[in-house]
């Protein structure tokens, strides 16, 4: 899953989830829509796997869990009610969010602080093509979600069904600007 938006143009974020199989051929996509600085990405991303209707997605790959301009998704509530494995991939190191949470969102900074912070530390990791990438993984070992992204990691450090995701969710929202969709 990933999204894509404006925040100054729109109060909406595009989501676009795609389902790729171990062959890495693209079997499906869905699209959603969340909150610019809302608190809703965590029930879009929910909305968007049950609207893909599939029984054979085995594990949620995500581009980030704090999206849409500091929508936080809430990894461990998506674990718990998908029952599937997550991994969720970012690619740069931070000093952390509770101060742009605090700046931006003093009425409700705690409860994205919360939600963060739940979804645990990140690992650095390195892929095969050189890439540092940092992850987070729940209901699979860290080891296996490595390998996974690995194995759809074509080139650079992007995993393809990711670098796609985005790809539609950019195109969809430029659309929307455009008056096109």
């Amino acid at each position: 899953m990933e999204e894509s938006f404006s925040k100054d143009a729109r109060d909406r974020s595009v989501l676009a989830g795609l389902v790729a199989r171990k062959d890495k051929v693209i079997d499906g996509f869905a699209f959603g829509e969340i909150t610019v600085g809302g608190m809703d990405a965590t029930d879009g991303v929910l909305e968007l796997v049950k609207s893909l209707d599939r029984n054979d997605i085995n594990l949620v790959m995500l581009n980030g869990c704090v999206v849409a301009w500091f929508n936080v998704i809430d990894l461990t509530r998506l674990h718990d009610i998908l029952k599937l494995p997550i991994v969720c991939v970012t690619y740069e190191e931070s000093e952390g969010l509770e101060k742009y949470f605090k700046e931006y969102f003093p009425d409700d900074w705690e409860e994205r602080i919360i939600v963060y912070e739940r979804n645990s530390g990140r690992k650095e990791a390195l892929l095969h093509t050189g890439y540092k990438i940092f992850l987070r993984e729940l209901g699979i070992e860290f080891d296996d979600a490595l390998r996974i992204l690995n194995d759809f990691t074509l080139q650079g450090g992007i995993p393809e069904p990711l670098r796609l995701a985005k790809l539609l969710a950019r195109t969809i929202h430029l659309a929307i600007l455009r008056g096109k969709f």
